[in-house]
């Protein structure tokens, strides 16, 4: 049994996206934001330390709020994803400010990692459950693991979202297939991005939410790979994304296990969305699922 997991947040895009740190809405009644909620759940299902990877831009809003919370309860390590830190040798053409990818977002954070970890964002609601689900994979086997939620309750009333959906063979993830998604007269609707036909599936079928339980071997191929991005790619505008990078390690005999979870995911697409999670964590603390002030 593994002893130690690694929680690696990816937390890099929240200065540019809310204006800074402290525009971030909380949904919480003491003021916690999402990520809170990860933590606790995570401080739970037996992870013992977390990865913030960050922007220095927000360094000092960052760790005076959501890391001064939780130090003390796990241990705390933070990586910085700046366009400075890639392969020696590579050249970053002059006016690139967009990030490399989540991708990126993983190497920079490969002197943290020496242990089996998860992978989340920190803009999502993942709920307890899931947490556990992680926790005992990651302990117990030496398998990959991908969250596999009910696409049905992932979607939302004010319009089409787009999703990873999983497609699997005997519990192991056979494809994910990036599409545009909605509910159409009750029936669940999916147009791939790449242009291929649509299809429909029902309200249970499994969707990925970028929640990810992964081995320490794939930071090693992710140091590794990168290089060759970073050599080959138009680095003007294109990206290195974490799901194609962890689609590669599958096709090199690394299959991941699909885990379902019947936790509700909660993100805030839309601004309406918002309200519905602060209603929705507010209904878990009446059960007694969270305290009230969850760092107390």
């Amino acid at each position: 049994m593994n002893k130690d997991l690694t929680l690696v947040i990816m937390a890099a895009g929240m200065g540019s996206r809310f204006g800074g740190l402290k525009q971030i809405e909380p949904v919480g009644p003491n003021g916690e934001f999402i990520i809170d909620y990860s933590i606790y759940d995570a401080i739970k299902a037996g992870f013992n330390k977390v990865v913030f990877i960050i922007k220095k831009s927000f360094e000092k809003e960052f760790k005076e709020t959501i890391g001064k919370r939780v130090e003390g309860k796990i241990k705390v390590e933070y990586a910085y994803q700046e366009m400075d830190d890639v392969p020696e040798g590579t050249i970053i053409p002059e006016g690139r400010e967009k990030p490399f990818g989540t991708g990126h977002a993983l190497y920079t954070a490969r002197n943290y990692i020496h242990e089996p970890f998860a992978v989340i964002s920190a803009d999502d609601f993942y709920g307890t459950e899931a947490f556990q689900d992680l926790g005992v994979g990651l302990q117990n086997t030496n398998n990959y693991i991908i969250i596999g939620y009910q696409i049905g309750s992932t979607l939302t009333e004010n319009g089409s979202v787009k999703r990873g959906v999983i497609f699997e063979e005997d519990g192991h993830l056979k494809k994910i297939v990036e599409s545009k998604v909605e509910k159409v007269n009750g029936v669940i609707e999916g147009s791939p991005l790449d242009g291929s036909e649509g299809y429909t599936v029902e309200d249970d079928h499994p969707v990925s939410m970028l929640m990810y339980g992964l081995r320490p071997e794939a930071v090693d191929y992710v140091s590794n790979d990168i290089k060759n991005f970073f050599k080959t790619a138009d680095l003007t505008q294109e990206e290195y994304f974490l799901p194609n990078v962890l689609n590669d390690i599958m096709n090199n005999g690394n299959p991941f296990k699909v885990v379902r979870t019947k936790a509700k995911w909660k993100g805030v697409t839309y601004a309406t969305d918002l309200q519905e999670l602060k209603d929705y964590i507010k209904e878990l603390i009446n059960q007694g699922i969270y305290p009230e002030n969850l760092w107390k």
